[in-house]
């Protein structure tokens, strides 16, 4: 533990000292000396952004709940505080004990954006602890990690023991079991991993070979001391099995998202070929609307939340939404408790949904069309059509709002001029719809377009398409904002030179981990961050390591090419992603899962069956 004397001096010279005291309302607390498992759950961002994030607060509910486990959060110190505890030797420690990392047996984080990576190894450096695996002795804790950037972990390859594919609410505890009853038989550290290969979900990449062809594809991933050859996700069958949280951490500083969060479902039925969510999470399950209600009670009365949020990839999807929300009013109101749906589709938005998540307090209004024109939505799957765009926001402005979000992404497959012009044209089409009716005097409507550079992401259709230039993208960014004509119209965009970076990562091989240890050394980290972003020293290190970091971002990706993430499988196959791909370049659409399945494969992690059941009048998950 650092000297609290010490540590105290330098709180007081640093912004948002809460950020790094703990003892935040719904805390956790145990006698070290009785519990048998340290776990240390670290989020590579801010205080501010990872108390924001819904699964460190399922994760670190469960872990807390086994007597003989305690779990406790890090997050990555500011710049300031980075300085101050590298200037006064003041390791990174955990919030609750105030004890350094090195002291925990397992250290976990959390892979949910690929520009945190730098991020991670300065945490590491902040805790005195070797940053590759291979120079990291026995005593030293298991480093982990899971999310939705595990689905291609091989640039962090060099610095992790394991990592975790799917769901981590059973797989986890799994984890720290292996690892307890290894210590008890007094296996070696790389013993234990081995025996942890066997877990369902579960990739050491120590057990795995990769060799590679001349012009630097990959030639063949080799398992080895057992392992199994393909690692498959593990996901939970059945949701209601699986209790919500009711105890959040309540921050002490202001979040990014400070409400109560539910999650309505997991998974998502729509098949946009763009979203890796979308396809790693299938197939899609649901929870009973009684279930959520009651738990969303419970965790406004724990926590004191006024607001609460129905969170999931597309949370209109529920087949008990009308219900549920009545159930949750009939609480709500009376309690002043407000509700936001933050995942709605344009598609199935009603007057009915508008009424019932404005009771309380009436929240921004956001949908993301994606594309500006009908061909580059059909290319996407994306199933929306101008007329329900135009029925959506016309139920909005009768309803009072005067403010509409558009997301949209540029640099999609086959895209041209014309898809881009049609993102203005969409927009302005919504202001002419606002002022074609009857308003109070004075009031105007705002559009807002933010607008991403698309990055192709592992296990999507778009897998294989090579990223625009930045070049393109930039040209792209300033045709756009000359297509826009109106001030009631604001426009804004992504660093091409970030989403970039990001496409590297997203698609990159282990080597790279000498890319991002060598990037670190340099300086850098908190690479999401505008202000922090050394680009030009990137450059630099990929040019010193003769990296080509083109070879990943911007290069076309063969369809019986062996890609990085070949060995794990997340049971969408690859012929399936090959059909969405080619009936992109058709212009074809595919039917949402619920409606009509195509045959992608992820019901085989149900058993084999369909995952809904078509003969119903009204379509609904049989689990």
């Amino acid at each position: 533990m650092p000297e609290i004397t010490e540590l105290r001096s330098v709180l007081m010279d640093v912004q948002k000292p809460g950020r790094y005291t703990g003892g935040e309302p719904g805390c956790v607390y145990k006698e070290k000396e009785k519990v048998d498992l340290r776990f240390a759950f670290c989020f590579p961002d801010t205080y501010e952004v990872g108390m924001s994030f819904l699964g460190m607060k399922i994760l670190y509910e469960i872990l807390n709940q086994k007597p003989n486990v305690w779990c406790e959060r890090v997050f990555m110190p500011w710049l300031d505080m980075k300085e101050a505890m590298e200037t006064h030797n003041i390791p990174l420690y955990a919030l609750e004990s105030k004890d350094p990392l090195s002291e925990f047996d397992v250290i976990g984080f959390t892979l949910q954006y690929e520009l945190s990576y730098t991020n991670i190894l300065a945490m590491l450096d902040l805790a005195h602890i070797p940053a590759v695996a291979q120079q990291r002795a026995e005593a030293d804790p298991f480093i982990v990690a899971g999310g939705p950037c595990a689905c291609n972990p091989e640039p962090l390859a060099d610095f992790f023991d394991l990592f975790m594919l799917g769901e981590g609410e059973v797989q986890l505890p799994m984890v720290c079991d292996t690892i307890l009853q290894g210590r008890k038989e007094g296996l070696s550290k790389h013993e234990i991993l081995v025996r942890l290969s066997r877990i369902e979900g579960v990739y050491v990449p120590s057990l795995y070979d990769v060799s590679y062809f001349p012009d630097g594809r990959i030639e063949k991933v080799t398992a080895k001391e057992g392992a199994p050859a393909v690692v498959r996700k593990a996901i939970i069958q059945d949701m209601n099995s699986q209790p919500l949280p009711t105890h959040f951490v309540v921050p002490m500083i202001g979040a990014v998202h400070d409400r109560a969060q539910i999650e309505v479902l997991r998974g998502c039925v729509r098949g946009c070929r763009f979203c890796q969510a979308g396809f790693l999470y299938r197939p899609m399950r649901e929870r009973n609307a009684d279930m959520l209600s009651e738990a969303g009670r419970e965790l406004c009365d724990n926590t004191g939340y006024d607001e609460i949020s129905l969170t999931s990839l597309s949370t209109s999807d529920h087949s008990q939404l009308e219900p549920l929300l009545d159930d949750m009013l009939s609480w709500t109101q009376s309690e002043h408790v407000s509700m936001s749906l933050p995942s709605l589709r344009i598609d199935n938005f009603s007057q009915s949904l508008v009424e019932k998540t404005t009771r309380v307090r009436k929240s921004g209004l956001t949908f993301a069309p994606e594309a500006g024109t009908q061909r580059l939505r059909d290319v996407i799957n994306k199933n929306v059509t101008w007329e329900e765009i135009e029925r959506s926001c016309t139920l909005a402005f009768n309803a009072g709002y005067t403010a509409v979000k558009l997301y949209f992404m540029m640099g999609l497959p086959t895209e041209t001029m014309e898809d881009i012009a049609g993102i203005a044209e969409t927009a302005q089409k919504i202001v002419d719809l606002y002022y074609s009716q009857e308003h109070p005097k004075g009031k105007g409507v705002q559009v807002s377009i933010s607008v991403a550079c698309f990055v192709p992401k592992p296990h999507t259709p778009f897998q294989f398409v090579p990223q625009d230039t930045q070049e393109t993208l930039r040209e792209k960014q300033q045709y756009l904002l000359r297509c826009v004509r109106s001030r009631k119209i604001s426009v804004s965009y992504h660093d091409s030179r970030t989403s970039f970076l990001e496409a590297v990562f997203a698609k990159g091989d282990r080597r790279l981990g000498k890319v991002l240890l060598e990037a670190y050394h340099r300086g850098c980290y908190f690479d999401g961050w505008d202000d922090h972003f050394l680009y030009d020293t990137w450059l630099e290190v990929f040019r010193d390591l003769k990296a080509d970091p083109a070879f990943y971002a911007n290069r076309a990706i063969a369809l019986d090419e062996v890609t990085p993430w070949e060995h794990l499988d997340y049971a969408v196959t690859k012929n399936y992603l090959i059909r969405e791909y080619q009936k992109a370049l058709e212009g074809k659409t595919t039917q949402p899962c619920n409606r009509s399945c195509a045959g992608c494969g992820a019901n085989s992690l149900l058993g084999g069956g369909a995952c809904f059941d078509y003969n119903s009048s009204v379509v609904h998950k049989n689990r």
